[in-house]
């Protein structure tokens, strides 16, 4: 069965009814056909058993010998099998030994990689360390995140909660122009939507008459320098309109804010104040145009309102008010920005002759950058009406 060839075994022997007798056995391995099955032929062979022992006495002798054969064959066969143990136990020792021989060799090579691996394992627990210590700074990190949403979001709620409060329009640009935020009055004023929230400012329809408020705008975001001046919409109601740069935290200009607050009553007052005043009162812009004069200042001079509403004051009514003291006096006032009083100044007037005046003028609105509403005030000196 192991080498697939034909064995015979001969001299084995067969006891029966008390005799011996030799025999042999042949077997052949073979295959029917085509299939892979294999089958065993058993053949058996002898000799007579008379022919082979004969008469009793010769078969006494015969037996003898057999039995001694018999004995140096079974000596044989034990001698054999002996030989073919220790040749098997042979084989199995150098089998062992060469199991033996690579498993020391797979044993070793087993050592060299847990050393090997000992290496990338402290590398694993010093990352596992590591990444211990980023998971606490990342924990930290996502409770002070969470800290800093609840802040910014008390802040935005406060903001919110402020803008709809004040009773101020304001709006809120970007570097670009564009509209972030404004409050519910700038809604009203302006005639802005919610949807107008990241539209420039020029695409909207201007419900505030100021002409170059987009040239105002970007020359405060450029030069950092406020500008405040007064305004009306269409209906002819008055506002203060302050333009201011948008300050970061960091201190980075980031666009401009636009306040627009209702003077109205303020001008109407003022009319009103001017009047009802028996002094002669002036009110002049930043470029020295007459904006208005009462009763009293036409009554005083001997001109009409007319006459010199709207123009420059040193060339209106022939110049009569070109005085280089008046000059100076304004010049005063505008560089320092605070009131001066009792000024003497005196001229021959046209109509209304020699005088000798006092003269206060102080700021009363600042209209554009750099430049303010003057307030001037006249009262004749004592020696002039003496």
């Amino acid at each position: 069965m192991k080498q697939d060839t034909t064995v015979r075994q001969t001299g084995l022997e067969l006891r029966h009814d008390r005799q011996v007798r030799e025999i042999s056995i042949e077997v052949i391995p073979f295959h029917l056909g085509l299939t892979q099955e294999r089958f065993l032929l058993v053949i058996f062979g002898g000799q007579d058993p008379a022919a082979t022992y004969g008469s009793p006495a010769r078969s006494r002798i015969q037996t003898s010998r057999v039995k001694v054969n018999l004995e140096r064959r079974e000596i044989g066969k034990l001698q054999q099998e002996l030989d073919a143990t220790k040749d098997s136990l042979q084989a199995f020792i150098e089998e062992q030994e060469a199991t033996n021989e690579e498993l020391k060799s797979a044993n070793e090579e087993i050592q060299s990689s847990n050393e090997e691996l000992q290496s990338p394992n402290e590398e694993l627990e010093t990352a596992k360390e590591e990444l211990q210590s980023t998971n606490e700074e990342l924990s930290t990190l996502n409770e002070e995140l969470q800290n800093r949403n609840g802040e910014l979001s008390q802040v935005n709620n406060d903001l919110t909660n402020l803008l709809s409060s004040v009773n101020v329009a304001i709006i809120m640009l970007g570097n670009d122009l564009s509209i972030r935020r404004f409050t519910p009055m700038a809604e009203r004023v302006f005639n802005l939507i919610p949807a107008d929230v990241g539209r420039r400012l020029s695409d909207l329809s201007r419900a505030i008459l100021v002409p170059d408020l987009d040239a105002s705008v970007q020359e405060v975001i450029d030069n950092l320098a406020p500008i405040e001046r007064e305004a009306q919409d269409r209906t002819g109601h008055w506002y203060l309109l302050r333009i201011r740069p948008y300050r970061t935290r960091e201190n980075k200009i980031d666009g401009a804010v636009i306040l627009l607050i209702d003077i109205n009553e303020m001008r109407r007052a003022v009319d009103v104040l001017l009047s009802a005043s028996t002094q002669p009162l002036l009110i002049l812009g930043p470029d020295s145009n007459v904006r208005k004069a009462n009763q009293a200042f036409c009554g005083f001079f001997g001109v009409q309102a007319e006459e010199i509403t709207g123009r420059n004051l040193y060339e209106a009514a022939d110049g009569q008010w070109n005085l280089p003291a008046l000059t100076t006096l304004l010049e005063e006032v505008a560089h320092e920005k605070k009131a001066v009083e009792g000024v003497e100044i005196q001229a021959a007037f046209p109509k209304a002759g020699w005088r000798k005046l006092r003269v206060t003028a102080r700021p009363f609105l600042q209209e554009s950058r750099g430049g303010h509403l003057l307030l001037l005030a006249f009262e004749e000196s004592a020696e002039t009406a003496a």
